[in-house]
């Protein structure tokens, strides 16, 4: 399998606002590796995935890699 990867534009600061386990609110400000480690769990949990991050070109070109790897397999 063919490895992918694309340099992902985030923030270099970011505050984040939430609810802890009891409900209370909570904020977390991150800065540099943080801000990029928050930002990265925080597309986990919408579902969204690096290549939603990427150029429609190059989006496409992983997509014709990926089908071009599952017809020889």
């Amino acid at each position: 399998m063919a490895d992918f990867a694309a340099e992902v534009r985030r923030h270099a600061k970011v505050l984040v606002k939430g609810l802890d386990r009891e409900g209370k609110p909570i904020e977390i400000n991150g800065e540099g590796l943080v801000a990029i480690v928050l930002q990265h769990e925080i597309d986990h949990l919408n579902g969204i995935l690096f290549i939603d991050h990427i150029s429609r070109l190059k989006r496409g070109l992983y997509l014709r890699r990926l089908k071009k790897q599952a017809a020889v397999r």
